[in-house]
């Protein structure tokens, strides 16, 4: 029997699930579209074939047609949703964040303990992208050596005219702190933070530059920078002491004209990530079908360790001095990944 869906929030990531759930899973039904604006969920609905549609999240993840949740509504209802679809004892999927307060990711990693298993994957989706899972791969398999550093760029095209360095580090930053601890496998001990003086920008829209100390003395630093008007970039290289991995973006066209050659970027992430994107979608189907949480794949645990992460990135940010991450140990449920699936 198909695995009947129900995605909540339409907007723009809730589109993208819905249409991946439609073309892209075998397996998977598009079931029900839940969100707060009924003519919304609708046009979503129709366009992919949902058979209903919803404005109350809670009656919808409570529903006895509905086998699943993808979470994509606003962030804020993240953590509440989830441990309503534990309650449940339904899969949930969700966007990142879990939540930007350690405290609402610890409520949710607690009601999962209780029930002795995990239903929750956590949507930092980059764990599945294929250059990432290559520079993980290259580590592992012992093609660079040892790593020393690892380099990260994080570019948008503008963002709102409010949008903080502190909001740059909650809400842009975490997918740089999730892959990166997931590539090294490793935990941070350190931040600090900086941003550029001699800058058009004042404080709100000026790039944020962070550096973050591991548990095995590897430096990471980041790069978030969300008006950089060329388009949506993202960079990363792993350096080992044998060498060195580079992410490469799919580009599927390059232009030569006028004495130029040049690729074009796209206006946001969905381009660069979309298979990423799709075989996160695709493990979570496995999750639901196996009851095996998938070996890539984030759990609540790992966006607990975002959240607690950016915490500390916005203190040393306001404090202007480098902080110490309090040392996390994860709890048993989220220790092992023995007979999971990729």
């Amino acid at each position: 029997m198909s695995i009947r869906i129900a995605v909540i929030g339409a907007g723009i990531m809730g589109e993208d699930h819905a249409r991946i759930i439609a073309q892209d899973l075998p397996g998977a039904t598009l079931h029900v579209v839940c969100d707060a604006s009924p003519e919304r969920a609708k046009l979503i609905a129709d366009r992919y074939g949902a058979a209903d549609v919803s404005t109350d999240p809670l009656f919808t993840l409570s529903r006895s047609d509905v086998d699943a949740i993808i979470i994509a509504s606003p962030d804020e209802t993240h953590a509440v949703l989830t441990m309503a679809a534990i309650d449940a004892g339904k899969p949930a999927l969700c966007e990142k964040p879990l939540s930007q307060s350690p405290d609402q990711c610890l409520a949710v990693i607690d009601k999962e303990a209780s029930r002795g298993r995990q239903f929750v994957q956590l949507g930092f989706m980059r764990r599945f992208d294929p250059s990432y899972r290559e520079m993980k791969s290259a580590l592992s398999d012992g093609v660079i050596g040892r790593a020393v550093m690892m380099h990260n760029f994080h570019r948008n095209v503008e963002a709102p005219a409010n949008f903080s360095g502190q909001m740059a580090i909650s809400n842009s930053a975490p997918h740089e702190f999730d892959v990166a601890r997931h590539v090294l496998d490793t935990e941070y001990v350190a931040i600090s933070v900086f941003q550029p003086t001699h800058t058009s920008k004042d404080g709100v829209g000026a790039p944020v530059f962070m550096v973050l100390e591991t548990r095995e003395g590897h430096l990471v630093n980041i790069e978030i920078n969300n008006n950089a008007h060329y388009g949506y970039d993202v960079r990363g290289e792993l350096v080992g002491e044998l060498g060195s991995v580079q992410l490469a973006s799919p580009v599927h066209a390059r232009f030569n004209t006028c004495l130029q050659g040049f690729e074009r970027y796209a206006a946001d992430w969905r381009p660069r990530f979309a298979d990423a994107y799709r075989l996160q979608n695709k493990a979570f189907v496995e999750f639901i079908t196996t009851g095996r949480f998938p070996v890539h794949a984030a759990s609540a645990w790992d966006g607990y360790c975002a959240a607690i992460v950016a915490q500390a990135g916005i203190e040393a940010l306001n404090q202007r001095r480098r902080v110490v991450l309090p040392t996390l140990e994860a709890p048993p449920l989220y220790r092992s990944r023995e007979g999971a699936t990729s």
